[in-house]
This record gives C-alpha cells, sequence and structure tokens, in this order.
C-alpha cells in the first residue's frame, strides 16, 4: 500500500505546482487591478481557473484621488 501511496503523490505533483503557479499568476493579476492580492491568491487555490476567469473579466478598481 505504501507504494501505491508514493505512486500517486508523484503522479499530482505537477497539478499541484500548476494550481500554485496559477494562484500566483492570479494575485499578480489583481494586484495590477488595484484589487487584494492575497485575498485573489487563495480564491485561486480554491477555484482556480474559475477565479482566473472572473479576475479577468472584471474591470480595474479606480482610486481614490484623495
Amino acid at each position: 500500500m505504501d507504494q501505491f501511496s508514493r505512486l500517486v503523490d508523484v503522479q499530482a505533483a505537477p497539478y499541484f505546482v500548476g494550481w500554485g503557479t496559477l494562484a500566483l499568476i492570479n494575485a499578480g493579476l489583481a494586484q495590477g487591478k488595484n484589487r487584494s492580492g492575497l485575498l485573489w491568491f487563495l480564491l485561486s487555490i480554491v477555484f482556480g481557473p474559475l477565479a482566473t476567469l472572473v479576475l479577468v473579466l472584471l474591470p480595474k478598481v479606480r482610486q481614490k484621488l484623495f
């Protein structure tokens, strides 16, 4: 059984790396749109590509003048 668990971990590793990379990209994209990078990083960990789609479609937040 121990060999099976190691095999599953090796096969799933690229998905975790890709998911984490997408979350980092989303955090940077969110900060570029004047949104919370940490919030969007956490949302991306949970929702992944769906969070990316929502973030791309959202308009940029205007900064306050004062």
